[in-house]
């Protein structure tokens, strides 16, 4: 979750007339309703400034809700985040997302606890605050004093490293900057293309951390938020040590409500269970091909879902190089866990406990969503493979309701990282989520989707657009802009 506070962007008002199109039958086409092409939808329709009839936006969505990997679960009347389910407060983006369609934060409490399960025992172990603000604030003294004692400095060359690669994301939106139309060139105008050709761990060396807190927290952290270890790519790491620090938030009520949000706020048109089967290039227009039977015309593509999920077929063909998406393997429980799986016969578990690299563990994390009483609480278990009944019979000493999920949630990381085009054949069809190599979350993709929005409406004028007066100005972003 990066940090975009105080930062300005180019203000484009554009009036697309497409070649010797009337405005009128200028059209982009948007294949999937998450974060980014929601985003995509609102950022074409705020910096062209045109409304739908000059410049038509539709988007597909082949499940029948929006938010792609926004999505919610019922478990038992209560409603929990399934998939991206935290932001960070630095999120500019969506924060201004979150304000501009009159939604409402929620934040994580503050007190929760955690412990480090290697297999056999807890190698770290916070103390329970209570219910007192006094027991609480001395649990917290207690808990920060026992991570010094273990880390050390190690815990500020951790933050200092992740400060560092924040402060330069910044530079994306200084004044005067132009689009870019490969994700290689958008890392390397701010210093952070590098950080994508290593691994995590060989970086936080570098940095001086020790190899304890690489194994232990570092590693916790990157499980959790990627369901990978250090070995993955030096900026996915950075960003996933974000988004394990304080403050962190999530939309009251479901997170998919920005992506519905920004799609009605653009006035976009909306097909849902509507899976695009293909997309033909043709005397300078796009013929989508939908499982709705429909066929659309568009001026301009742009797929905001993964490539190496979805079966579209191209014409003429487009080369993508080889990725693997991360299946991450979500489990919800509604009951108790068994305090004799980790040894305890009396004392209070964790609200999150997270395991380290181990052979044998089957599962990443177990956190409490909810607690209704001392023996019901709704838990979300991540894994790498799907867990047996056998096994959570053995986890869970009560079991009322269990879900099982399988996300193709995120790359599977592998230091270099090579990005696909931007630009995928070299005229109007357009990957939002190629800049998933370098970082995968809400916030990337929504600055992924803004900078393909911008580039497509500066393209479309080469090709013979009208501007009017307002090309190409910088203008601080006020209070209603984005």
């Amino acid at each position: 979750m990066l940090a975009l506070a105080g930062a300005p962007i180019v203000a484009l008002a554009l009036l697309v007339t497409l070649g010797s199109c009337d405005a009128s039958q200028t059209k982009v086409c948007i294949v999937g309703s998450g974060i980014g092409g929601a985003s995509a939808a609102h950022f074409l329709r705020k910096y062209s400034g045109r409304p739908q009839n000059e410049l038509h936006i539709h988007v597909y969505e082949r499940n029948s809700v929006v938010g792609g990997r926004m999505a919610m679960v019922d478990l038992l009347g209560d409603r929990f985040e399934a998939g991206a389910s935290i932001l960070h407060p630095k999120n500019l983006h969506t924060v201004h997302f979150v304000g501009l369609l009159g939604l409402k934060k929620k934040t994580s409490p503050d007190s929760e606890t955690f412990g480090l399960w290697d297999g056999k025992k807890f190698v770290v172990r916070t103390m329970d605050g209570g219910s007192s603000f006094i027991t609480k604030k001395i649990a917290g003294l207690i808990n920060a004093l026992g991570m010094l004692w273990r880390y050390g400095s190690d815990l500020f060359r951790m933050r200092s490293f992740v400060s560092q690669l924040l402060k330069r994301f910044l530079h994306f939106y200084d004044e005067g900057r132009t689009p870019y139309s490969s994700v290689k060139d958008m890392l390397e105008s701010v210093e952070l293309y590098g950080y994508t050709q290593h691994t995590l761990v060989r970086e936080l060396l570098r940095e001086g951390l020790s190899v304890q807190i690489i194994t232990e927290i570092v590693t916790m952290i990157t499980r959790i938020n990627y369901g990978q270890n250090v070995s993955i790519s030096g900026l996915a790491g950075a960003v996933s040590l974000c988004g394990s620090g304080d403050d962190l938030w999530a939309v009251e009520g479901g997170n998919w409500q920005m992506a519905d949000g920004l799609i009605k706020l653009s006035n976009a048109s909306l097909g849902l269970s509507d899976t695009v089967l293909s997309v033909v290039s043709k005397d300078g227009v796009y013929e989508v091909t939908s499982s709705s039977g429909k066929n659309r015309t568009c001026n301009a593509v742009i797929i905001a879902a993964s490539l190496d999920e979805e079966k579209i077929v191209f014409s003429p063909s487009v080369d993508l190089p080889k990725r693997s998406m991360h299946h991450t393997f979500v489990t919800f429980v509604r009951g108790l866990v068994s305090r004799d799986y980790f040894g305890l016969k009396d004392a209070k578990l964790p609200d999150l406990i997270a395991t380290l690299e181990v052979p044998g563990i089957p599962f990443i994390s177990i956190s409490v969503l909810k607690s209704y009483n001392a023996t019901d609480n709704a838990y979300k278990v991540f894994s790498r493979a799907s867990l047996s009944d056998e096994f959570l019979d053995k986890l869970f000493s009560v079991r009322r309701k269990t879900i099982r999920l399988n996300w193709a949630a995120y790359p599977q990381y592998n230091a270099p990282e090579t990005f696909a085009p931007v630009i995928l054949d070299g005229n109007h069809l357009y990957y939002v989520n190629s800049f998933e190599n370098a970082a995968s979350t809400m916030e990337t993709s929504a600055v992924a989707a803004e900078n393909v929005a911008r580039l497509l409406l500066t393209r479309l004028s080469t090709d013979g657009a009208v501007f009017n007066s307002g090309l190409n100005t910088m203008a601080k972003r006020g209070s209603e802009e984005l």
